[in-house]
C-alpha cells in the first residue's frame, strides 16, 4: 500500500473542503495536522471520512503514557486511517499509545512514531537538543524502539528512510514528509527529497503539502506526484 498524503494545512473547515472540491470525484489521501484540528477539532475527521478521503491524523502526542493512552482512546473513535505519536515519548508511552487506540474487537489505524522533524538539521539536533549521534543513527535507533512497542512505523525523511528498509525490513512503514519536485523551493525543510528517491528508496507514503496546496492548479500538481512516486497519471 504506497500513496501520496496530500497535508492540508489550511486554517480552517472551508478553506480545506473548498481545496478539496477541485478533486472532484477523486478522493486524495489527506493529512489532518495540529493547525485545522485545532481549530475545528474531530468534527473535521468526521467530515472527510464522510465524503470518503482516507486520514493520516498528524497530532504528533507526547506526553505521560496514561495521558497519551486515554488521548488515543477518543482519536481512535474517529476512524483515521494513520495516527502519530513522538518517539521521543519511549517505548512505554508508544506501547500505551498502541493499547489505547486498539478498539474492543482488536481492529486499529495504523500507528507510527515521528522520529526527527524535517525541519531539523544535524547541527539543530546536536546541539540544541544535546543529541550527540548522527541523524541517521537517531533515526534508525527510534525506529527500533517504535518497533519494540508494537508500532507499524516511523515518520522520517527520505534521507533515512533507506537505512530503515534495510535494518528493519520492507514491512515496516516509512511516511516520508519533506517531498518537493526537483529544483523546487525547500521552504523550511532542511531534509527534502524528490518523489522519484522516494520511490526508489522504497518509502511507502509521501506526504506532500506546499507543492501541491499552493500550486496554480493544485490537481495538475497532485498528480505530478502521484506520477513521480507511483506512476499514474
Amino acid at each position: 500500500m504506497k500513496d501520496v498524503i496530500i497535508a492540508c494545512d489550511f486554517k480552517d473547515a472551508k478553506t480545506t473542503l473548498n481545496f478539496l472540491d477541485q478533486f472532484k470525484n477523486k478522493k486524495p489521501f489527506v493529512k489532518v495536522g495540529m493547525e485545522i484540528f485545532y481549530t475545528e477539532g474531530p468534527s473535521i475527521v468526521r467530515e472527510l471520512k464522510a465524503r470518503g478521503h482516507k486520514i493520516f491524523l498528524d497530532l504528533k502526542l507526547h506526553d505521560i503514557p496514561n495521558t497519551v493512552k486515554s488521548a488515543m482512546q477518543s482519536l481512535s473513535n474517529l476512524d483515521p486511517d494513520i495516527i502519530d505519536v513522538h518517539a521521543a515519548g519511549t517505548i512505554e508511552m508508544m506501547r500505551a499509545a498502541l493499547e489505547g487506540v486498539t478498539r474492543q474487537d482488536g481492529t486499529k489505524p495504523i500507528v507510527v512514531a515521528v522520529t526527527q522533524l524535517t525541519s531539523t538539521s544535524q547541527d539543530i539536533m546536536n546541539h540544541e537538543l544535546l543529541i550527540p549521534a548522527s541523524m541517521e543513527e537517531t533515526v534508525l535507533h527510534y525506529a527500533k524502539n517504535a518497533q519494540k512497542a508494537g508500532l507499524s512505523g516511523i515518520v522520517c525523511s527520505p534521507l533515512e528512510a533507506e537505512i530503515v528498509k534495510k535494518t528493519i525490513g520492507n514491512n515496516f512503514v516509512t511516511i516520508t514528509p519533506g517531498i518537493r519536485l526537483a529544483n523546487a523551493m525547500k521552504d523550511d525543510q532542511v531534509r527534502v527529497s524528490t518523489p522519484e528517491q522516494a520511490k526508489r528508496i522504497g518509502t511507502d507514503f509521501i506526504v506532500v503539502g506546499r507543492p501541491i496546496t499552493r500550486a496554480e492548479d493544485p490537481l495538475a500538481a497532485y498528480h505530478t506526484f502521484l506520477n513521480a512516486f507511483l506512476g499514474e497519471e
